[in-house]
């Protein structure tokens, strides 16, 4: 007790003034203590081990009128089911002659499966047996939110998918994958970590390689910092994805930048003006990764890059919008897979696709991609995995999303890489 008096002074030996700084320090200390705990708590929110999807959180609460709206329903394709697993429910369809050929596709970063139809339903006219789902956090699969959205948890999800089926999906060349976009990166890893699993290994305008500063320093600072706090990233996030598609995913214009020079017009940065700094105008934002999903850039006149965005454009963006408003787990999905997953830097995977059987690899490319740039690619990449004698290498037209506006020519180049005969 004589240790705690002469700490807080005493009164009677003259000490008021010792007492009075000691409260305010202590008032000060916990008030401090208080005011970063309610901070941390508001601004970088404890995690959900699993963010229900949809299916069990806002569809329940839609009226049956209302869900004939939906752009994606929970039964878009045949064979469809729900898969439990400990990382959540992920919406899985497999379909098509159980004795045809295996094929499993991996969508991208921003939508669900539905953007590979325009190429899934004639390969299973042609008698191949598929598998589609939902990424984590996408469509109708639920979003693990206690884990980083890399090469491992992709890597498992798809695992997971296989090991559902009544068929047996693994083996010797048991299946070909076709990823895009993300989906494109995610395959890449997955075929050089279990390389005689995958038979044959289609990527169509693949992450993996993006060159880092196509997306300008500031912007990657942001994502991967962790200095602006996760709630206002997603805010600013949400928003980003959200403006062009309310505005009817209205395409972007390539403007003039010199004599015979064009650049795409860049549209709403990602957080105002935050996106400024590493580089110019020119630079593609983070967010983009999802927005050229859904409508991109196609300055080449044969391909109609005036024309109003297509029905199917139109519906995947409806989709995204709806994504929006009624996955939870959507945006923090976005955001760590922006962080973590496998869209730069993978040069050691990307080597290990070399040792693949010459002629079981094909990469397809948009002519007119900005983001996944054929020329970047091809001086990238192509080395990487043993060069055109090794790899079916084709730029096809369109870009970015070239597998829903082109589906027609990228099967001819699956056809003509299979060593099948052209639809008549």
């Amino acid at each position: 007790m004589e240790a705690l008096t002469k700490c807080m002074g005493n009164p009677s030996n003259g000490s008021e003034g010792s007492l009075t700084t000691t409260t305010l320090v202590t008032t000060t200390v916990a008030a401090t203590i208080a005011f970063v705990t309610l901070s941390r708590y508001a601004l970088w929110p404890r995690r959900q081990r699993i963010i229900r999807g949809p299916l069990t959180t806002s569809l329940p609460k839609i009226p049956q009128t209302e869900r004939a709206g939906i752009t994606y329903k929970h039964d878009h394709f045949p064979g469809g089911r729900d898969v439990e697993t400990p990382y959540g429910s992920i919406h899985v369809y497999e379909f098509g002659p159980e004795d045809g050929r295996k094929v499993v596709f991996v969508h991208g970063i921003s939508t669900s499966c539905m953007t590979l139809e325009d190429i899934v339903h004639p390969l299973v006219k042609r008698g191949c047996r598929v598998m589609l789902f939902d990424l984590f956090g996408r469509g109708y699969s639920d979003a693990p939110g206690d884990v980083e959205y890399d090469t491992r948890l992709y890597t498992t999800q798809i695992l997971l998918v296989l090991a559902s089926s009544q068929l047996s999906w693994t083996g010797h060349n048991a299946f070909s994958i076709i990823g895009y976009s993300l989906g494109g990166g995610i395959a890449a890893n997955f075929a050089a970590a279990f390389p005689h699993m995958v038979e044959t290994l289609i990527l169509l305008a693949p992450a993996g390689l993006i060159r880092p500063a196509n997306f300008g320093r500031t912007t990657r600072l942001i994502f991967t910092s962790g200095v602006i706090p996760e709630r206002i990233l997603a805010f600013f996030t949400k928003r980003r994805l959200r403006t062009p598609i309310a505005n009817a995913v209205a395409k972007r214009k390539p403007v003039e930048d010199g004599p015979g020079a064009k650049k795409t017009n860049a549209g709403t940065p990602l957080l105002p003006r935050l996106d400024s700094g590493g580089g110019g105008g020119d630079k593609e934002t983070l967010a983009d990764v999802a927005l050229q999903e859904v409508v991109d850039d196609d300055d080449d006149p044969l391909d109609h890059a005036d024309a109003e965005p297509t029905a199917f454009e139109k519906r995947v963006g409806e989709f995204v919008h709806w994504t929006l408003e009624h996955h939870e787990g959507f945006v923090p999905a976005f955001m760590s897979t922006v962080q973590f997953a496998p869209m730069l830097d993978q040069q050691e995977s990307w080597r290990k696709l070399a040792r693949r059987q010459p002629g079981t690899t094909a990469v397809l490319l948009g002519r007119h991609d900005t983001l996944v740039n054929k020329e970047d690619y091809r001086e990238d990449a192509l080395p990487l995995i043993g060069g055109e004698d090794n790899v079916f290498w084709r730029v096809v037209p369109g870009g970015h999303n070239f597998p829903f506006t082109h589906p027609k020519k990228a099967l001819e180049q699956i056809y003509e890489f299979w060593g099948w005969e052209q639809d008549a």
